[in-house]
């Protein structure tokens, strides 16, 4: 093969990872947020790991998934009222007549 061992190319006619990941974060903008806040808790509370005090190790990785899940779901709640919200504007302002 003449390609570098590693290097990957998408196949003629498809987008890339960058730019498939630009688009999905254009159409749905709280995803990205949610996995960011996730990602944040997690990274916080192993930080916190060293000064969990008399606290046993699982209760701690427990709190630090509820926490990370509690993110990730905030954002999908909040993406969830947004597009209702959208979508009701729009149908609004499409019909400002009737009732």
């Amino acid at each position: 093969m003449s390609a570098k061992k590693g290097w990957w190319v998408p196949p003629e006619g498809e987008d890339s990872v960058s730019d498939k990941f630009l688009r999905k974060t254009r159409e749905s903008p709280l995803v990205p947020i949610g996995l960011g806040a996730c990602l944040v808790v997690a990274a916080y509370r192993i930080y916190r790991l060293k000064a969990r005090g008399s606290t046993k190790m699982s209760i701690h990785l427990i709190h630090t998934r509820v926490a990370a899940q509690a993110c990730a779901v905030g954002a999908i709640m909040l993406g969830a009222v947004y597009t209702m919200y959208r979508d009701y504007s729009k149908r609004t302002a499409q019909d400002p007549g009737e009732k």
